[in-house]
């Protein structure tokens, strides 16, 4: 065996969601041309941003002079050039000398600050309502966002059109819809104020602008009729005990010859090889749960139904499956870590079941993770995309 297959390699990569360009592993190159990907990487990644962008550092075990000094040039040369510009390097408390060795760099340039994860708030790393769902959320819309940024411009988006996203949570989506697309105008409403501020703390973070966030009620909404060219609603019909109520209001504010864009789940059809039967088991169990609090995450394939019912045309309907190769297979796990924290734990306790009912239920999704991470595999979670047409 090569000695050199013995040593932890290094990885380089960039997040647009969270605007972040992280480093992790061992980096202790012989000359700079071996870092040449990774800082043609981070040119690329700060050229693509305003605002803020996190250099996330906190699983980089070593790093030699020669790449320390390689990265911060960059960093300190875009600081000199983009003086718009701030630099958030997120360390851990646990590998200390990096908090000391990055910490240097904020004397150079006040535009460069240093925080240390285990202590320190940084998108995505938020304990706001919901016992800090916030995390997950971000890692779903990540996750997802790799097919809808294809799947969308079938469905009515483009450049340049007026849009809500209602429901819009901590604001992910129309952040990514923004910089991806440019629309000339989002309204993006929720019901949450907590959630509105996040969305609003980030948006100013990355400098994002066109994007109004507004509190209000999906079901009565204080928004004008007939003005948007595309009104979303992400994963949000499904728990609401009377959906119907929520698609008359996207059709009442959505323009004639507009579209509303829907996403839903079916649960049941989550999926993982191996232990696959205790996995469908707990996803059974899932969508009896949300049934039991009158939620429906089957809702997903009855899509079709709903927009029909609700008056629109041209209805369009796919699928796709979200699934541990899209990215890193933790990201993942870390999802199905968070519904077993919730599912089945203050929902099925509430619901009454018992301690053995409970363990056979995390069991599934714990299977489901260890599906997730084997190297050989497979773990999904299928989403069910629908729009149509109001009527001209």
């Amino acid at each position: 065996m090569n000695p050199y297959d013995l040593i932890p390699r290094f990885r380089a990569q960039y997040d647009t969601n969270n605007q972040e360009f992280s480093i992790s592993g061992v980096v202790r190159p012989q000359s700079i041309d071996e870092l040449a990907p990774s800082l043609t990487l981070l040119k690329d990644s700060i050229s693509r941003v305003r605002g803020i962008l996190y250099v996330n550092i906190r699983r980089l075990t070593q790093m030699n002079n020669t790449a320390f000094h390689a990265f911060s040039r960059v960093i300190i040369d875009a600081c000199r050039t983009r003086p718009d510009l701030k630099f958030v390097v997120i360390t851990s408390s646990v590998v200390g000398w990096t908090t000391r060795k990055f910490g240097r760099l904020h004397g150079l340039e006040p535009n460069i600050t240093v925080e240390e994860y285990d202590s320190q708030f940084y998108p995505g790393q938020s304990f706001l309502e919901e016992g800090g769902f916030i995390p997950i959320l971000r890692t779903q819309t990540k996750m997802t966002w790799r097919h809808e940024r294809k799947i969308l411009p079938r469905h009515g988006m483009q450049p340049g059109i007026v849009m809500a996203d209602i429901c819009c949570g901590i604001g992910d989506f129309a952040v990514l819809v923004q910089k991806e697309f440019q629309p000339a105008r989002i309204v993006a409403l929720d019901h949450s104020r907590s959630s509105l501020d996040y969305a609003r703390s980030v948006a100013a973070d990355f400098d994002i602008r066109g994007i109004e966030y507004t509190y209000g009620d999906a079901s009565e909404m204080l928004l004008e009729d007939d003005q948007f060219d595309l009104v979303t609603c992400r994963h949000s019909l499904q728990i609401f005990n009377r959906p119907e109520l929520i698609l008359k209001e996207l059709y009442r504010i959505c323009r004639p010859g507009g579209r509303v864009y829907i996403t839903n789940e079916k649960n049941s059809h989550c999926l993982g090889e191996p232990r696959a039967d205790s996995i469908q088991w707990t996803y059974n169990e899932v969508a009896k749960l949300f049934k039991h609090f009158e939620m429906d995450v089957e809702l997903g394939p009855k899509s079709r139904r709903y927009l029909v019912e609700a008056g629109f045309e041209d209805i369009r309907v796919e699928s796709f499956m979200v699934t541990n190769g899209d990215g890193d297979p933790q990201d993942f796990a870390d999802v199905i870590t968070a519904w077993e924290n919730v599912y089945a734990g203050d929902m099925a306790v509430r619901r009454g079941d018992d301690p053995e009912m409970i363990e056979r239920f995390r069991q599934g999704f714990q299977d489901h993770i260890f599906a997730a991470l084997h190297p050989k595999g497979y773990a999904g979670w299928p989403i069910w995309v629908a729009s149509g047409r109001k009527p001209s």
